[in-house]
């Protein structure tokens, strides 16, 4: 478990679709730690929604970046939830100059800003992804993926608030 110090800034970045049951998970995570982290100076809470080329503009001055989202097709039972460094989910930079036009993952969003950012790219990322199967159209998620949603939450919790070092 990594304490957070005195001076790190981190980023924890929420994705998903709400109107698309499952999806949401990475959504609700960061709407239940939004309040959480308010009126914390070094972390903050973005819900990105499904703005993933927003990523390359939150990761600038970070120190450590946390993302959260759904992933389909796991072939694990849904609501399993897997912790990944960056690096296993980084897509390969297209050299497409239109690729920006398009639909941008956030994973694609992360290699852009690793070559853009260069140095300034954060030393740490990490990924929690939330295993799902329904992604139709309707809001509001199974039990199943909120009890996973809400277990990435006190994981998160209890990892950033565990230093006494965390400015409150």
């Amino acid at each position: 478990m990594s304490a957070v110090k005195e001076d790190q800034q981190i980023a924890i970045l929420g994705f998903g679709n709400p109107v698309r049951a499952d999806d949401g998970v990475g959504v609700y995570v960061a709407q239940q730690l939004l309040e959480v982290f308010e009126k914390n100076e070094q972390i903050e809470v973005f819900d990105m929604g499904t703005a993933a080329f927003e990523v390359l503009f939150r990761l600038k001055g970070r120190d450590k970046i946390i993302l959260v989202d759904a992933v389909i097709n796991a072939e694990e039972p849904v609501g399993s939830i897997f912790k990944l460094p960056a690096e296993a989910v980084e897509a390969e930079v297209e050299d497409d100059p239109m690729v920006f036009l398009h639909g941008l993952k956030w994973h694609q969003a992360l290699s852009y800003a690793r070559k853009m950012l260069q140095e300034d790219y954060p030393k740490e990322v990490e990924v929690y992804l939330i295993a799902i199967e329904d992604t139709r159209f309707n809001v509001g998620m199974s039990e199943v993926a909120k009890q996973a949603a809400d277990r990435v939450v006190d994981l998160l919790k209890k990892e950033l608030l565990t230093s006494s070092e965390v400015t409150s």
